[in-house]
């Protein structure tokens, strides 16, 4: 049986997002990560950096926020307090450049590929924003590609100073990225499925909860290793949104499993927690396209029933007869014996 379409797209889905993680053939020069409070971005990252440290590519590390250098990461690179073309110089020096035309044979080893990630773009989306265009031309080239991370619970500052017509820093972002992802927490959006099952109000966290004191993030229910649902709190929700070169954007949604031989990735309607009771496993395949619906009733019409509907004439016919003499739509009504005439309907 022929796949149908929507095993199809889920297919395509997957592959995209591994091509993605994996850093191949260039598909995402610049990859832009938003996250919360209440989800961060460092299982993406970690995921990130381990297919990278699989493909043996250089991972350069930039730091706004991270104390200590990440176990996968091969460099360090302190970024707060530097000026952006002193960092960029720094970021750039160790990447491997560009391979000239002339240098460019079969003796010639593979140039290694680089990985630039960013532990946090408000720094620098905050002081100054005008200039990340220039920043990010300057360190990506064909074999390195920049995941940078947005916290949007963190207010952008000093925006006046970047004129009054200059976009906000984060819709700058992401027009300049070619991939964004959107980090959720599985647990809440677990429960806010379930609350709209119910037809309840969706629960809300974080900021968005209205509550005064310490915010209190996703916690260590049951030690970490689990959260009640059969899911670890470091699986999370992913909402891809890639733009290719034609200008068309591919969007999915994606669940990050962590288990015991590493992370698993699929698409979110295939999660126990997602999917549709009844609808059949990308393993089984879904029906193919044009079948009919089982029920318990025919929804078809006999031959008797179709000649008796069409020899039914509809109410009020004969005020459609007189239309070319004026007098068509005129509601003809005959009285019975239970209606009440009153002289102001005959006015009428």
């Amino acid at each position: 049986m022929a796949p149908s379409a929507q095993a199809h797209k889920r297919a395509h889905s997957l592959l995209l997002l591994e091509k993605l993680l994996n850093l191949r053939d260039s598909a995402s020069p610049l990859t832009l990560i938003l996250d919360t409070l209440e989800q961060s971005a460092q299982p993406l990252t970690q995921e990130f950096m381990r297919r990278a440290k699989a493909e043996r590519a250089k991972i350069v590390f930039v730091s706004f926020a991270t104390i200590k250098k990440p176990a996968l990461a091969d460099i360090l690179i302190k970024g707060r307090g530097k000026p952006l073309k002193a960092l960029a110089a720094e970021i750039a020096s160790h990447v491997t450049p560009p391979r000239t035309t002339a240098s460019k044979d079969a003796a010639t080893p593979p140039i290694q590929k680089s990985l630039i990630l960013l532990d946090t773009l408000n720094p620098l989306a905050s002081s100054t924003p005008h200039l990340l265009p220039s920043f990010f031309s300057s360190i990506i080239t064909p074999s390195a590609s920049l995941v940078a991370v947005y916290h949007l619970d963190i207010p952008a500052l000093n925006l006046a100073s970047s004129g009054e017509y200059a976009p906000h820093p984060l819709t700058l972002l992401t027009h300049l990225a070619t991939t964004v992802f959107r980090v959720a927490s599985l647990r809440q959006a677990v429960e806010a499925r379930r609350a709209r099952e119910r037809s309840l109000p969706e629960p809300e966290w974080g900021l968005r909860e209205g509550r005064e004191g310490v915010l209190v993030g996703l916690g260590n229910v049951g030690n970490g290793n689990g959260n009640g649902n059969g899911s670890s709190d470091d699986d999370v929700v992913v909402e891809m949104e890639m733009r290719r070169r034609s200008g068309r954007a591919v969007a999915d949604k994606f669940v990050l499993v962590h288990r015991k031989g590493g992370v698993v990735v699929m698409v979110m309607g295939d999660h126990p927690e997602f999917r549709v009771s009844g609808s059949s496993s990308s393993s089984g395949g879904a029906a193919a396209a044009g079948e009919g619906m089982e029920a318990t009733f025919d929804l078809g019409l006999t031959e008797k029933q179709r000649r008796d509907r069409e020899g039914v004439v509809l109410p009020y016919f004969d005020a459609q007869i007189d239309v070319g003499g004026g007098e068509g739509g005129r509601i003809l009504y005959d009285m019975g014996r239970e209606d009440d005439f009153d002289e102001e309907d005959d006015e009428i």
